[in-house]
């Protein structure tokens, strides 16, 4: 899910740019996780199903219960692209984790399995480390609707297992934690793929902040696209993926301080969604 700073709307239309622009929808009450093998035993919180029994959808937390936002993420990598990790690309960030650790902000990573196994050491580093929490973007990165931005589908009777896919590379490289909530990739989704994964007992997390950060080479640009769209309970959508978003460390560098010089505290996507009602 990716996203080039410039003419937002317009380029939402591009096939590397992986990225909702749906309108958010408000946060629905929080309930316990239920008990599902998919994700982490331990309670925590998420969304109450939607009409019909649907995966829940939140898109942003409470906007008056104080200046508060969550960074997020997204850690891409799709199934067919060990290739190009094989020739040198990187998808990984090291840089940015390690920026986020200097500045102590906590953060939720959203991704995919294929990325988990490219990159164990760093995948299990961050679900480890406390600062963090993991959180699936599917394992291949393929669309959950048709016409994802030139993504190659998943069929609805494999949405489910592609999570879980995730979820069980997750387990298999160290990361035992993993939140149960989802990004769609593209953040394409429909009432199908939503039916699709109810068994899942996942939360979908979208956002209301797009960063911009995708293939951009201004840091400024992000910064001030990120500090222009920020509002009480926010969820800006960042990449951690260095060959397509190669300024998101810099520009992070300088949201930080901003920001908290504004008085915002930042927290992971669980707070934001904890805050909606009570913890199991």
């Amino acid at each position: 899910m990716i996203l080039p700073v410039r003419h937002v709307t317009a380029l939402c239309l591009l096939a590397a740019a992986l990225t909702s622009c749906a309108a958010p929808e408000p946060p629905r009450a929080a309930r316990p996780a239920p008990a599902a093998p998919s994700v982490r035993p331990s309670a925590v919180p998420t969304l109450a199903p939607g009409p019909a029994g649907l995966t829940p959808l939140f898109h942003h937390g409470s906007r008056t219960a104080g200046k508060v936002l969550a960074l997020t993420f997204d850690a891409d990598m799709t199934a067919d692209q060990g290739p190009r990790a094989a020739g040198g690309e990187r998808f990984d960030n090291p840089g940015l984790i390690a920026a986020l650790r200097e500045l102590k902000v906590p953060a939720t990573v959203f991704m995919t399995g294929r990325w988990a196994e490219e990159y164990p050491a760093q995948a299990r580093g961050i679900g480890r480390d406390p600062l963090f929490e993991v959180a699936n973007h599917s394992y291949s990165h393929h669309a959950f609707t048709g016409d994802c931005y030139g993504l190659p589908t998943v069929s609805e009777d494999r949405m489910r297992a592609d999570v879980e896919r995730a979820y069980a590379a997750f387990r298999q490289v160290g990361v035992a934690n993993a939140m149960p909530y989802f990004r769609f990739p593209g953040g394409c989704h429909d009432r199908r793929a939503l039916r699709a994964l109810t068994p899942a007992g996942v939360t979908a997390v979208q956002w209301d902040v797009v960063s911009g950060d995708a293939f951009a080479t201004d840091a400024d640009a992000v910064a001030r696209q990120v500090l222009d769209g920020v509002r009480p309970g926010s969820v800006v959508v960042l990449h951690c993926t260095r060959s397509a978003a190669p300024v998101t460390e810099r520009a992070v560098r300088s949201i930080v301080p901003e920001l908290r010089r504004q008085g915002f505290r930042f927290v992971k996507v669980s707070e934001l969604i904890g805050a909606a009602g009570h913890r199991g």
